[in-house]
């Protein structure tokens, strides 16, 4: 591909999150800054740009992280161009994330522009598909927490990663018995959490190290488990996604193939060509 190609929406669901996907060629910034913060990951090509008083390239494979109102600006490092996935987080936003895992209130830096981590680069990718194609709020949030909680506890100046805390089993059961009846409702991650009476970062690591599953993962698993029942009794797949919670029939097809290893159709066929006998 040797052409431009830039997608670009918001997240108003999160603090006016602003996002990017582009693939840049001659295009080239000029000297700016942002309000809040400008993270990234470089998916091809490389990227280069001045910040904080130097030249800083990101090849494919590394995270960007430009804090507030730094001067910056950004260019192809060679002729192949670059491709990337951009976040814009309010300061605010990031900043509410940093007292979720530590008790500065500082809003936090991060002194390296140009990051090498495996781990955090495919966290960042997971949040921006996400934020492209996901309509549940509590995979939204509960990804966001966890990537800018990563994000800070790795990477900013004077951040470290709290030690892991036995979690408090009423809380996680509370939060589990809310999932379970509220399964294909649009419950968010601070609605959960207030639940659950806990934060929503701490909610977050708690239960899934109780559960073994982040919460919004165990709500489709609810909701997976449901649409079965309903496909078992002769409902059609759409009223069953929809009945179940899934916003659109293709995410609760994967759904389902991802935990039963077949899709909603192959499942259907099989109840209707094998009756359940009357004795």
């Amino acid at each position: 591909m040797n052409r431009e190609v830039v997608k670009f929406w918001q997240a108003p669901d999160l603090g006016k999150l602003d996002l990017l996907h582009a693939r840049y060629i001659t295009h080239s910034f000029t000297r700016h800054t942002h309000d809040g913060y400008a993270i990234g990951i470089i998916e091809q090509g490389a990227e280069t740009f001045f910040y904080r008083g130097g030249l800083h390239i990101a090849p494919a494979g590394s995270a960007v992280i430009i804090n507030p109102g730094e001067v910056h600006t950004g260019q192809a490092h060679d002729h192949n161009g670059w491709t990337y996935r951009m976040l814009y987080p309010e300061a605010a936003l990031v900043q509410r994330a940093a007292a979720e895992v530590s008790a500065k209130i500082s809003l936090p830096d991060f002194p390296e522009p140009v990051i090498f981590d495996r781990q955090l680069v495919g966290q960042i990718r997971r949040l921006h598909v996400a934020l492209e194609s996901s309509g549940s709020a509590l995979e939204r949030e509960s990804i966001l927490v966890a990537t800018l909680a990563q994000m800070i506890t790795r990477h900013a100046a004077g951040f470290f990663q709290p030690a892991a805390t036995a979690g408090p089993y009423q809380a996680v059961q509370c939060a589990r018995d809310y999932l379970d009846a509220h399964f294909a409702d649009n419950v968010s991650l601070d609605e959960l959490a207030r639940v659950a009476n806990l934060s929503s970062y701490h909610l977050l690591r708690v239960f899934k190290d109780t559960i073994g599953l982040p919460p919004h993962a165990y709500q489709n698993q609810v909701r997976v488990k449901r649409a079965r029942q309903l496909l078992a009794s002769g409902w059609p797949i759409a009223h069953a996604a929809a009945e179940a919670g899934f916003v659109d029939q293709s995410h609760f097809s994967r759904r389902f193939k991802g935990i039963f290893g077949i899709t909603p159709g192959q499942f259907r066929n099989f109840v209707q060509e094998n009756p359940p006998t009357v004795e």
